[in-house]
């Protein structure tokens, strides 16, 4: 019937998914979670279900440098994917999420940024996803039932993750964590990037997290 047919992914919305060397990802992991551990002590009490966090400077303490030459080396090579014209890039936030049992995300974004990750440093059996949504709002108008999900009819994507892995996508995409189901904490370390010259105000976060290093408060 036709002489001619295809399908064109128009305004693909791009995950880079990278996982360090096996040995490598177990000496960082163990030098992160030593470091959050002694930064984060002694944790406050929470709600159940609730998180802790640290605040956003840990790209700023020497004992995530290793750390930063990664973020920095696959930052390089995606804004060189992009094709972008840029003179500078930085680190506008970084920070722990430690998720004990029951704790997730809500579905969110990361607002006044270019690029988001997110590094996996534990991940629980269970507690091993990341959910990305569509940013078509459109879509939902019409959202008749499907035989079998798929890329062109979900409105939500739910990926695996697993410890030693680095994720990086646009800072706009909405994305959310489901409530860890185990009795062992997620950890993950979570940062944002933005060209320099738009960096100094509008991009660290707004938010406060558990404070770290030269951050804590006397006494």
């Amino acid at each position: 019937m036709f002489s001619y047919a295809t399908v064109e992914p128009f305004f693909p919305t791009p995950v880079w998914i990278q996982d360090l060397e096996p040995d490598r990802a177990k000496r960082l992991n163990q030098e992160l979670m030593r470091s959050i551990d002694e930064i984060t002590s002694p944790r406050p009490v929470i709600a159940p279900g609730a998180s802790w966090q640290t605040d956003q400077s840990l790209h700023r303490l020497s004992e995530f440098s290793a750390f930063v030459e990664i973020i920095n080396f696959a930052t390089e090579k995606i804004l060189k994917f992009l094709e972008i014209d840029y003179q500078g890039f930085e680190i506008t936030g970084c920070w722990a999420n430690m998720n004990p049992k029951g704790a997730g995300h809500k579905a969110h974004s990361h607002g006044n940024n270019y690029l988001s990750g997110v590094y996996y440093v534990r991940t629980p059996e269970g507690a091993d996803t990341i959910t990305f949504h569509d940013p078509r709002i459109q879509v939902e108008q019409i959202s008749p039932k499907v035989v079998r999900r798929n890329e062109h009819n979900s409105n939500a994507h739910t990926m695996k993750v697993k410890e030693g892995r680095l994720l990086m996508f646009p800072a706009w995409f909405g994305h959310s964590v489901a409530p860890n189901p185990s009795d062992e904490l997620r950890v993950s370390v979570s940062f944002n990037i933005m060209f320099t010259a738009f960096s100094e105000t509008m991009s660290p976060p707004r938010w406060e997290g558990l404070p770290v290093g030269g951050n804590k408060p006397p006494g």
